[in-house]
């Protein structure tokens, strides 16, 4: 099966902001279940295991789009490596949440996590997340975690390269500092806006999802800029 990611800029579960990206992840997940009522798996470490975070999703995707929902905490040590394999193997699907990533992604390393969400990822569960759960996955990333940054307000840093390029999330806000960089640098780059998402599958953005704020193909070439939106673009 198609290994795929759907990586969401920014925006806030708990306040339905997100809800149309939710409502096609959910429709793409009940259409792999082939009648069978799925099950999501909320993976809340960037946001150091919020509860509240969880009943967010919770709320959403079982209230408005009836699928089940389990959460893997492993921050403070509740749950064994037996018990999260278990609930990998019956998810249907990833949601990754935010919060800090390079806490997260040194948190799977050390916990042996990154292994159980690199195996759903190799068998095709789909994986969908949101600002940290979306930029996690490329090769670098732009992040204002402070493991990162220094006295700086973002910094890039090490991704999981699972994609190649470069990402910012909440771009509408970094725009400035986030494009002298990729100039400066002559790099490729993503920026997803909040209320934006793209898709990818295996490793190659196949569209992108406008539903507020968009997603844009940042290139540097000669010295100057060039951006436009991630095509196809859908309008939700």
């Amino acid at each position: 099966m198609d290994k795929t990611i759907v990586c969401i800029g920014g925006g806030e579960l708990k306040t339905k902001e997100t809800h149309k990206i939710d409502a096609y992840i959910a429709q793409k997940v009940k259409e792999r279940a082939a009648g069978r009522r799925p099950c999501g798996l909320f993976i809340p470490t960037a946001s150091h295991d919020s509860m509240p975070y969880f009943n967010s999703f919770r709320k959403t995707y079982t209230s408005d789009f009836d699928i089940k929902a389990d959460v893997a905490l492993t921050v403070y040590g509740e749950m064994s490596m037996e018990k999260l394999r278990e609930k990998f193997l019956k998810a249907d699907f990833l949601y990754v949440g935010g919060g800090d990533t390079v806490f997260m992604l040194e948190h799977w390393k050390k916990t042996g996590l990154i292994d159980l969400v690199r195996d759903a990822y190799d068998r095709g569960v789909l994986i969908c997340g949101l600002s940290a759960g979306a930029i996690c996955w490329f090769e670098q990333m732009y992040t204002d975690s402070a493991d990162a940054r220094g006295d700086l307000p973002y910094a890039m840093y090490q991704g999981l390269s699972w994609i190649k390029g470069t990402i910012s999330p909440h771009y509408g806000l970094r725009v400035l500092d986030f494009d002298e960089i990729i100039l400066y640098n002559k790099k490729a780059a993503v920026g997803l806006e909040d209320l934006s998402a793209i898709e990818v599958v295996n490793g190659q953005i196949v569209r992108s999802f406008a539903f507020g704020g968009r997603a844009y193909d940042i290139r540097a070439d000669e010295g100057r800029l060039e951006k436009e939106v991630v095509r196809p673009e859908v309008r939700l």
